[in-house]
C-alpha cells in the first residue's frame, strides 16, 4: 500500500510525493496507514511551506491594498437582496384581504 500526491504548479511544474506503507504481518493496516498519512503531511508542509511563507510575506509588505476601502463589490454587495436574511426569521405570509 502506498499513499501518492501530485502537485501541479502555477509554472506547470510537476511535484509528485510518495509515502510507502508497507504492512508487515503481524502489524495493524490501520496503523500502518495512519503513520503514512502522517509522513504524507510532513512532506506536503515541506512543499508548500516556502509557498505559504512567501505569501505571508507578500502580504505584509503590501496591506494598504487590503485596507484601502475601494472594494469594487462594496456597492453592488449593498444593494443586493439575495444575501440578506431577516434576523426575525421567515417572513410571514399575510393572508388576502376580502374582495
Amino acid at each position: 500500500m502506498e499513499l501518492l500526491g501530485e502537485y501541479v504548479g502555477l509554472d506547470g511544474q510537476q511535484q509528485r510525493l510518495r509515502v510507502p506503507c508497507e504492512v508487515p504481518a503481524d502489524a495493524d493496516p490501520y496503523e500502518t496507514l495512519l503513520s503514512g498519512v502522517a509522513q504524507m503531511r510532513d512532506l506536503v508542509t515541506e512543499l508548500f511551506g516556502p509557498l505559504v511563507q512567501q505569501e505571508a510575506q507578500d502580504r505584509v509588505a503590501a496591506p494598504e491594498e487590503a485596507l484601502d476601502g475601494d472594494d469594487e463589490d462594496d456597492a453592488e454587495d449593498e444593494n443586493s437582496t439575495d444575501n440578506r436574511t431577516n434576523s426575525d426569521g421567515p417572513s410571514a405570509k399575510r393572508p388576502k384581504p376580502p374582495s
